[in-house]
């Protein structure tokens, strides 16, 4: 049987809202994270976990620095 892991992470700050998810199925897994502006879905980014990430979650050691390569720009797009 694999190792099966799962956590959901949310912050809000004024109308805006963070979901930072870290979801492991059979060993393998993904990090993801979304942005919604006043209830609507606006930004979402997805990455696969490594190996040594999923060691590191296994024993339960803090990983700093884990959604750093899923950034998110802060710019707007405008319509032209």
């Amino acid at each position: 049987m694999g190792f099966n892991y799962s956590n959901i992470q949310t912050h809000q700050t004024g109308g805006k809202k963070m979901t930072r998810k870290v979801i492991i199925k059979n060993g393998k897994g993904y990090k993801s994270l979304c942005m919604h502006k006043h209830g609507k879905k606006c930004h979402s980014k997805k990455a696969r976990l490594s190996g040594s990430e999923i060691e590191m979650i296994k024993i339960g050691k803090f990983i700093p620095g884990l959604f750093n390569g899923l950034n998110i720009s802060k710019k707007t797009q405008k319509r032209r």
